[in-house]
């Protein structure tokens, strides 16, 4: 059961199913299933089993569960070892643990989370692109394109013409 605490003061639950936009100043911790945009000056924990598809702006991040879409972290990332990501990440700091799944794009260092885009309308969460879904499949592991093998060339036949 989840209780409040000091750190995250707002919780959503795990029977819980979210859409739209959160913004928040402390902490918030996921432990259900949330699709839109957030934004917060605070600490977003995506907990174990949680389904998160959104983009996302916040001062600090931890992610136990599956998340999709853009990530621009202020301050500190943090993937668990249970962490499925999938989508383009810009934080000052990022910490991977043993066992997390990421795919995608990443700029770490001074300031990569301060060139955080601005929403010009509010079309969708994932600003221009294919709107992330939570279905029910798990987040896959890229898997390496192979390019085909070559094929041998036909050796050329000679042809002789009896005369």
């Amino acid at each position: 059961m989840a209780e409040s605490s000091g750190e995250f003061p707002t919780i959503i639950g795990s029977d819980a199913k979210f859409k739209g936009e959160l913004s928040f100043e402390k902490g918030v911790r996921i432990e259900g299933a949330f699709d839109g945009h957030i934004k917060s000056k605070g600490v977003l924990h995506v907990a174990e089993g949680a389904k998160v598809a959104a983009n996302i702006e916040a001062a600090n991040v931890r992610v136990e569960g599956e998340c999709k879409g853009n990530l621009f972290v202020a301050e500190k990332l943090h993937l668990l070892a249970t962490a499925k990501m999938e989508g383009d990440l810009r934080t000052t700091r990022l910490e991977i643990a043993d066992g997390a799944i990421f795919v995608g794009n990443v700029v770490v260092g001074q300031g990569a989370a301060e060139a955080a885009p601005r929403r010009t309308a509010p079309q969708d969460a994932t600003m221009g692109h294919p709107s992330p879904s939570l279905s029910p499949e798990p987040i896959r592991q890229a898997q390496p394109q192979l390019a085909p093998a070559p094929q041998p060339r036909p050796r050329p036949q000679e042809i002789r013409i009896p005369g």
